[in-house]
């Protein structure tokens, strides 16, 4: 939710970021009752990031666990950008079985840990600079996954390295 999202409490209507101006950086807080926000009645919490900035979740069920289960939810997302749009492109499957699309999703999740894998490997033996804002230019997962392609494009070609990346899914 926005911080200038207004939370009514039955007497008046305050932006978010006026009720929760007092935390400090790492910092969270639940408002003990729900809130009239956008005609319908939500728990709130939130929290101070460490750039200052708020972060506030609104949940319909009790807002204890609301910050925590958001950031369950950013896995998550992560999760699924790599499964569609960053690498395995699952909607172009247009399955509708559930049976199926829950075997091929089973089968996504081991080539996901399969690059991941290969991408921590790949990471430590040839570390990438990080950018200005100190972050990596690539994902772990988009290093492994763009070794593990070239590697299966051309197989004879790449057996070693083949060989050497199954070790990664057995463990030893």
């Amino acid at each position: 939710m926005k911080k200038n999202t207004l939370l009514d409490d039955g007497q008046k209507q305050l932006p978010a970021s006026v009720c929760f101006q007092h935390l400090q950086v790492g910092e969270s807080m639940v408002l003990s009752k729900q809130r009239k926000i956008w005609e319908n009645y939500f728990y709130v919490a939130a929290l101070r990031l460490d750039d200052g900035e708020l972060l506030i979740v609104v949940s319909s069920h009790t807002a204890e666990t609301a910050i925590a289960d958001y950031a369950k939810r950013w896995g998550i997302e992560t999760l699924f950008g790599c499964f569609k749009t960053r690498g395995f492109c699952l909607e172009s499957t247009h399955l509708r079985d559930s049976a199926r699309l829950s075997k091929l999703i089973a089968l996504l999740a081991l080539a996901l840990c399969w690059a991941f894998s290969s991408g921590l490997w790949l990471l430590r033996e040839n570390p990438l600079k990080l950018k200005k804002h100190g972050r990596m230019p690539k994902s772990i997962f988009r290093v492994g996954f763009d070794f593990l392609r070239q590697i299966l494009f051309d197989l004879s070609l790449h057996f070693s390295a083949f060989a050497a990346s199954l070790n990664f899914l057995s463990c030893t």
